[in-house]
């Protein structure tokens, strides 16, 4: 029996990993010899580690600690549970004993899965279960700081080569810009700019702006932060924090900022078509972006994209405490 302790809270990384061990199971029985586990009492966790090997191949068993016992809070984690001595050496024996028995068609996985909230983002070192657990094949799995945009553009190629595609350097930090440090968004969206980009196999950062982008999203934002109506402005973003990572709310938003102090210090100066190809966007969105803004000053969107700049740099360098808080701040300030 091989057997392997996966933990961390990047979560697609973990996926990714156990998709390689599935990938060699025999194609036509790898339904059948691959079982997850998320609930198991302490009786059935025992005879799952006593399982037995299928006649048609190799067996994979996944079991995710943090749902073990019936509950999938963490406190109720297998290896953050109060287990009784004779327990833990009954799960001990039941692996030393596979081992030994050179049981060799069954791989059994531990998972222990943790929030990107979590402070601690590792298992309790000190207890029994995971002292047993860390004799074994470990690997962690930890997320990658959003300011650490070098490794990220280095997932970001490797992603894109995987897939055959070509992404240039800017549009590795579009999509950084876009989308933070969440591996599997990348994935999905690396998927779309493929089928968008084909024939062609180069990701420009043009498209990255008009694929990744989700302007959508922050339409009702732009309205209270142009009418300067900071108590909405503020449950507006705190409704989209609830969904999104700051960098992903702060790309779209420099980019409004920009054609707005564009338009409010040209109008009048140049045609709305002059401001259009200046700005690279359709005439009649002019019209409409002017509306938007008649009721602030050019001062007031300058100071404005000065403060997201600002909290920007400190979000991709590490220096922001709570990235959400410094965006609130750049915004309501």
């Amino acid at each position: 029996m091989g057997v392997y302790f996966f933990y961390g809270d990047e979560d697609y990384l973990i996926d990714k990993e156990l998709k390689k061990f599935h990938s060699k199971l025999d194609e036509n029985f790898a339904e059948m010899n691959y079982v997850v586990y998320d609930k198991l009492s302490y009786t059935d966790l025992i005879s799952v580690l006593r399982t037995q090997p299928m006649m048609f191949g190799k067996m994979m068993v996944v079991i995710n600690t943090h749902k073990l016992f019936g509950s999938s809070s963490k406190s109720e984690s297998m290896l953050n549970a109060s287990l009784e001595d004779n327990q833990i050496k009954e799960i001990e024996t039941a692996l030393d004993s596979n081992i030994e028995n050179n049981n060799d068609t069954v791989d059994l996985f531990f998972v222990e899965r943790f929030s990107k909230t979590d402070k601690t983002k590792k298992p309790d070192t000190r207890r029994k279960i995971y002292k047993i657990l860390a004799k074994y094949n470990t690997m962690e799995f930890q997320s990658i700081p959003d300011y650490k945009t070098a490794e990220l553009g280095a997932i970001i190629s490797k992603m894109a080569k995987d897939k055959g595609l070509k992404i240039a350097n800017d549009a590795i930090e579009a999509l950084i810009y876009s989308k933070g440090n969440e591996l599997r968004a990348f994935d999905t969206e690396l998927d779309k700019l493929g089928v968008y980009a084909y024939p062609e196999t180069l990701i420009t950062k043009k498209m990255i702006t008009e694929i990744c982008t989700s302007k959508e999203d922050l339409f009702h934002l732009k309205k209270y932060i142009t009418s300067e109506d900071k108590s909405s402005t503020l449950r507006e973003l705190r409704k989209l924090l609830e969904t999104k990572h700051p960098l992903e709310i702060l790309s779209p938003l420099q980019t409004f900022l920009k054609q707005y102090i564009y338009i409010k210090i040209y109008s009048g100066k140049l045609s709305n078509k002059d401001i259009a190809v200046k700005l690279g966007i359709k005439e009649g969105l002019v019209y409409v972006l002017s509306k938007d803004i008649k009721n602030i000053s050019a001062k007031s969107l300058i100071r404005l994209k000065t403060n997201i700049s600002e909290a920007e740099y400190k979000i991709k360098t590490g220096q922001a405490y709570s990235p959400e808080e410094e965006l609130e701040n750049a915004i309501i300030r």
